[in-house]
């Protein structure tokens, strides 16, 4: 990773937590955007998840995006007749 020599990334994430341990990534981690090519889950939860290198890093926001006014409009028919 500190070279960018990575093109493709296996992630095996399991559902526990222990603590304090090693980074995943190290000091000196070149910053790289992946793209997800398949997921899936084993029968105890582990998630595995392949990746391919998918050029510069995109920031943005997790958020929703601002809800239309026809959007905010319908949320209060339901509020008023649910």
């Amino acid at each position: 990773m500190k070279h960018a020599l990575v093109d493709e990334l296996w992630l095996k994430i399991f559902p526990v937590t222990l603590g304090t341990g090693k980074r995943l990534f190290a000091e000196g981690t070149i910053p790289a955007g992946f793209k997800l090519l398949e997921s899936g889950i084993s029968p105890s939860g582990v998630i595995i998840a392949n990746y391919e290198r998918s050029g510069e890093v995109r920031t943005g926001s997790l958020g929703l995006e601002t809800p239309s006014e026809a959007e905010l409009a319908r949320r209060k028919r339901l509020r008023e007749h649910g």
